[in-house]
């Protein structure tokens, strides 16, 4: 018997043969995120063929956002608690809320490449890093970014740049690895989280810097 994610509408079936392997492996990713890196979960729709799993023909994020219910499986909790929580929605894709414990700088993957390894050089204090099949790099800054944001990047002489760099606060939601985005294909780590990373990852103004920088030549 197949099972369809978010409700009865939608696409996603899977044998339960298939998906009684897969809740092991969720659960214990889920499990990984609350539990060592102290995240919430959000359970996710997920996309196939440019269709989107919760059944709306018109649904402007296809696979990228949270389930209707939005099931939440919250920071801390254990290995038992996050197979009880996901057994409910299994094949959903693995959320993270923004601007609980972290902000995200969000920029065009070649851009955010060459940044990672010019941090990396000038050893800058450097959180988790993913990069996304649809081509963006996503660092991972102290919560409270998005809204210093514009009042960084006029200080740093940035305000009127043209650039291909915005920063995800609350209310947003990124895909965590390695669920699929989209329909697209998995989110990678660049820099995975480590225990002092998740915890408290580096203020935003920090790298700020060096990624409007990259993106502004990469723009010219």
């Amino acid at each position: 018997m197949g099972f369809t994610i978010g409700g009865t509408r939608g696409i996603g079936q899977i044998r339960t043969g298939a998906r009684r392997r897969g809740r092991t492996t969720e659960a214990t990713v889920v499990a990984e995120y609350t539990g060592l890196w102290g995240w919430t979960v959000i359970a996710g729709a997920r996309a196939a063929s440019g269709k989107c799993s919760c059944g709306d023909a018109r649904c402007a994020a296809p696979g990228a956002h949270p389930l209707d219910f939005a099931l939440e499986v919250p920071a801390g909790a254990t290995l038992d608690e996050a197979g009880k929580a996901w057994a409910d929605v299994p094949g959903a894709s693995l959320l993270l809320p923004v601007g609980r414990s972290f902000d995200i700088l969000d920029v065009a993957a070649p851009a955010g490449r060459r940044a990672l390894v010019r941090m990396e050089r000038m050893g800058l204090p450097l959180g988790p890093v993913t990069a996304t099949p649809d081509g963006r790099c996503q660092f991972f800054v102290a919560p409270g970014a998005a809204a210093e944001m514009p009042g960084l990047l006029y200080r740093m002489g940035w305000d009127d740049a043209d650039l291909d760099l915005r920063c995800l606060g609350p209310g947003d939601h990124i895909t965590a690895p390695p669920s699929d985005r989209g329909g697209r294909g998995p989110v990678r780590w660049l820099r995975p989280p480590s225990l002092d990373t998740a915890a408290a990852p580096p203020e935003a103004r920090l790298l700020l810097g060096t990624l409007a920088y990259i993106c502004h030549r990469s723009r010219s």
